[in-house]
């Protein structure tokens, strides 16, 4: 709590700036997140480095699709509530192949046979159903969220495979793994954040869900546009 609270301290300056529109509760938010890094920083880090470390690259990768794999069924679920009937049966056939001839869904061979779906979650069908703009919030242990993602979480779980097996050992391993598996995976990715960390995380983040909500959409390009032209004038000193 120390470590909390001289973290929060050495943010009091930062969070007088003027509040940005999507994040409302900074202050609170930031509180979290320096619990959340102390506790990555001190606790989780560490035991990724050591995972991958020790664990062979492809092995690494098999626990990565096996847990992906799983996946499938929530994209499946949320796809038909949605109405992409096509994205639930690509997501479908995926799940089948990599069950199948991916044992257990240790190896993508979807993938290889270039079947592909977008990933979709119960956040998402929210911003689908008319729930598009949502507060940033950031969730002790679980970090970065918006109202209307933290809202879908209980759905997401439900969709969730390992949610039901019954050996509380077992499901709290899998769940272990598939929590340092991901968090080895960002590890190279650090190197990317600059300036303030926190908010640097919060944009990324929001900009990473509406490319997901919006599939890819970026926009309307004004450059190609049928009717833009370009004369003389535009080239002038």
């Amino acid at each position: 709590m120390a470590l909390v609270l001289t973290g929060c301290a050495s943010t009091g300056s930062q969070t007088s700036q003027a509040p940005d529109l999507d994040d409302p509760w900074e202050g609170f938010n930031r509180k979290v997140f320096v619990f959340n890094d102390v506790l990555d920083r001190y606790a989780l880090k560490p035991v990724a480095k050591g995972y991958r470390t020790v664990t062979p690259e492809p092995l690494q990768l098999g626990v990565g699709n096996f847990f992906s794999n799983l996946g499938e069924l929530r994209t499946t679920a949320n796809s038909l509530l949605q109405g992409k009937p096509a994205n639930a049966g690509r997501s479908t056939s995926r799940f089948l192949v990599n069950s199948t001839m991916g044992l257990g869904g240790l190896f993508d061979i979807a993938s290889l046979m270039n079947l592909e779906a977008d990933e979709e979650d119960f956040g998402q069908t929210l911003a689908v159903w008319g729930w598009q703009d949502s507060r940033y919030l950031v969730l002790p242990l679980l970090g970065p969220s918006t109202l209307r993602d933290t809202t879908g979480l209980p759905a997401d779980m439900a969709a969730y495979p390992v949610t039901y097996v019954d050996d509380d050992a077992v499901r709290a391993g899998l769940t272990a793994l598939n929590i340092i598996d991901t968090r080895a995976g960002l590890l190279d990715q650090e190197a990317l954040i600059q300036g303030d960390r926190y908010r640097f995380i919060r944009d990324a983040y929001l900009q990473r869900r509406q490319f997901e909500i919006s599939d890819g959409v970026l926009g309307d390009d004004p450059f190609s546009a049928d009717d833009f032209e370009l004369d003389d004038a535009d080239f002038a000193d």
